[in-house]
């Protein structure tokens, strides 16, 4: 018979290779991606299925899935709001409703840290209690806060499962195209005039490795995933040799939109936010229940995105306790 499994949903992006990298070797992975996943290990199992499709349940049916890592979450500010919300949401209600129905005994959940938003009001440091504001000003992110929530009602409906919701900073690195790695590779990117908010980034190779502790038995809950410190905007492009143009808010905006609209642009207005206000969050819990700190220095972390920093990733095992896998 073969031996427990863990189940990788978004298997093939970017931070998906990283935690196969992680996982395979010391435990039998099964990844599940629409994509493919050209080059991955010999011994991964992986299938192109779309997590909305029936005959994902036939994984779960074998009886082997004992864990199940769900980061297949769509954040692309050009698809169409209905086809976010189907592949996000309904996705998600699906591979939970599997995971009760055969009896996976572990669920980790990929959320993010923008799910509280970036406020003018936000406290220094957001603890895991704090409200999740993220969509009141940008409406396209309404379906990951609704994600986030709907893996809270699974973990306190199935107490019987650890059930952990992980909301990493800023994710960044090499192979990461997301808004936050796309403007730090601008030569000249905009800021705003006046406005120098605190910015948080976690490599992410240091994600993968929060992912695998998370599956430690025992643990259970929501943790902040945070990198190895914070620094003012300005100090992050400086590192990165950056000319920055400061940019009057009221004009930032209107003027953005158009550029994205054209295709000029790779991220919507809303996503200035980040550039004006605060949210930077308190990653206490996750060192002290987890285990985990960063193994990539903030300057590394912020370097990755020029690629100038090569892997360290280390292998850790769903077997092994905090102190063996930190």
């Amino acid at each position: 018979m073969a031996r427990d499994a863990v189940l990788v949903t978004g298997i093939s992006g970017n931070l998906g290779r990283a935690l196969a990298r992680v996982l395979h070797k010391t435990d039998r992975v099964i990844g599940l991606d629409r994509r493919p996943f050209p080059g991955a290990p010999k011994d991964l199992e992986v299938h192109n299925l779309d997590i909305r499709k029936r005959k994902v349940e036939d994984l779960f049916r074998r009886g082997d899935v004992l864990s199940m890592i769900h980061m297949a979450i769509a954040h692309d500010p050009r698809l169409p709001q209905g086809e976010h919300h189907s592949f996000n949401v309904l996705g998600t209600k699906a591979m939970l409703s599997y995971a009760a129905k055969y009896g996976v005994r572990k669920v980790v959940v990929l959320s993010s840290a923008t799910v509280y938003g970036p406020q003018p009001g936000n406290d220094n440091f957001l603890t895991e209690e704090s409200p999740l504001l993220g969509s009141q000003r940008f409406p396209e992110f309404r379906d990951l806060v609704e994600v986030d929530m709907f893996a809270q009602q699974y973990m306190w409906k199935h107490p019987e499962v650890d059930t952990v919701i992980l909301r990493p900073v800023h994710i960044v690195g090499p192979t990461v195209k997301n808004a936050p790695s796309m403007y730090m590779r601008l030569p000249r990117p905009w800021t705003l005039a006046g406005f120098d908010p605190m910015v948080q980034l976690i490599h992410e190779e240091d994600v993968a490795r929060a992912l695998a502790l998370a599956l430690r038995p025992g643990v259970r809950g929501i943790f902040n995933v945070c990198g190895p410190g914070e620094l003012p905007l300005s100090a992050v492009l400086r590192e990165l040799g950056r000319t920055t143009i400061p940019m009057p808010h009221l004009i930032a905006r209107p003027l953005l939109d158009k550029l994205f609209q054209y295709r000029l642009a790779g991220f919507p207005s809303a996503e200035l936010d980040h550039l004006q206000f605060l949210c930077t969050v308190d990653g206490t819990r996750a060192e002290r229940d987890l285990g985990f700190r960063p193994a990539y220095t903030l300057r590394e972390t912020i370097r990755s995105v020029l690629g100038e920093v090569p892997p360290r990733i280390q292998v850790v095992s769903a077997a092994q306790g905090s102190q063996g896998a930190a």
